[in-house]
């Protein structure tokens, strides 16, 4: 019989091998299709332009500076989130509304994204908006030990129900929006529509799965997910 490989782990049956190899294949049939829908996602044409050039409020860039209601903070448009050379905006929307509670889902997302941030702001801009006073989004990062991302509010603006992050003041969507700079000004480049399209009975809607590596890993597992959600604490 012809294997995709001749490496072989300690101890291995043949039907493991046999049922492996017949996953690997999908596995490689796997990555040859996200590698299609990320090159077809290229090829999207320009989006709408953006609104407007919206007045976030934000806080020093060292997260760790003294924290306080007003200490520090900052008006910033839109249009300065984009560094120089830099033209691409990554816009992650944390579901934290003013006066509740952070997101735990969204928390574990940014635990992991906040150490790859340093390398992603390598090659484009990279912002976590919430709707909350940038002073309690910011004593939640240090709570949680973030060092890199760099977070805004859009409390005062428009923009979560601009850019359908939430719905006529109803509970808020945690969705990912993407913006390019060009000549021309700022426009929509693409957004995590998973969310919004419809989904199998009881499934989530996993429109982040890509960008979160909890998932990924579990997904190694023999026990998969098995209804496992992430928690703010798990003492």
């Amino acid at each position: 019989m012809t294997h995709l490989h001749d490496d072989r782990f300690p101890n291995e049956t043949g039907a493991y091998r046999a049922a492996r190899d017949t996953l690997l294949a999908a596995e490689m049939e796997l990555r040859a299709k996200v590698e299609e829908v990320a090159a077809l996602r290229r090829t999207l044409p320009r989006g709408g332009a953006l609104k407007e050039d919206y007045l976030l409020t934000e806080g020093p860039a060292d997260l760790s500076a003294a924290l306080s209601a007003t200490t520090g903070e900052t008006q910033t448009r839109f249009s300065e989130l984009f560094a120089p050379g830099k033209d691409t905006l990554i816009v992650y929307s944390f579901m934290y509304p003013e006066g509740g509670n952070p997101c735990p889902a969204c928390t574990s997302l940014i635990d992991g994204l906040d150490g790859l941030a340093p390398h992603l702001t390598d090659r484009m801009n990279f912002a976590v908006f919430a709707k909350t006073p940038v002073a309690d989004f910011r004593a939640w990062a240090q709570a949680r030990g973030w060092r890199n991302v760099r977070l805004l509010s859009t409390n005062g603006t428009s923009y979560n129900t601009d850019y359908v992050t939430e719905r006529d003041g109803s509970d808020q969507i945690p969705i990912i929006n993407v913006f390019k700079r060009t000549p021309d000004g700022i426009f929509h480049s693409w957004g995590s529509e998973l969310f919004y399209a419809p989904a199998a009975d009881g499934q989530h809607p996993r429109h982040a799965d890509m960008i979160w590596p909890v998932w990924n890993l579990l997904d190694m597992t023999p026990e998969g997910r098995d209804g496992w959600f992430p928690r703010n604490s798990y003492d």
